[in-house]
């Protein structure tokens, strides 16, 4: 059975956002990746206290693909630690899981 999960992360650009949704939409690491921003983040870090603006990335997928699409972030990721949150879908339509693991499926090599 497919475990649907939405994952997030935060850049501090909306074409870093898009780079990041295209790239792993592209890999079928996601089926879907939303984009919603800017949104203020205010966090510690380096021993201060930051405020910025940042874009939220959300990532539909599979519990099968999250370990590669956690590589792909970090990778693809400009941020020395980047926000990786994944969250279990607790209900899901079948069809909507049916079209996540079809969408999340690696091609078959031609």
């Amino acid at each position: 059975m497919t475990l649907a999960w939405t994952v997030l992360t935060t850049t501090d650009s909306a074409a870093k956002a898009q780079e990041l949704a295209r790239g792993a939409v592209e890999a079928r690491l996601a089926a879907c990746a939303q984009i919603s921003g800017p949104v203020t983040s205010v966090y510690h870090w380096r021993k201060a206290i930051e405020t910025e603006e940042e874009w939220q990335v959300l990532f539909k997928t599979t519990a099968a693909r999250y370990e590669e699409l956690e590589a792909h972030l970090l990778a693809a990721h400009d941020y020395d630690t980047p926000e990786i949150l994944a969250t279990a879908a607790v209900r899901a339509s079948a069809a909507y899981l049916a079209w996540l693991e079809a969408e999340t499926s690696r091609p078959v090599a031609e």
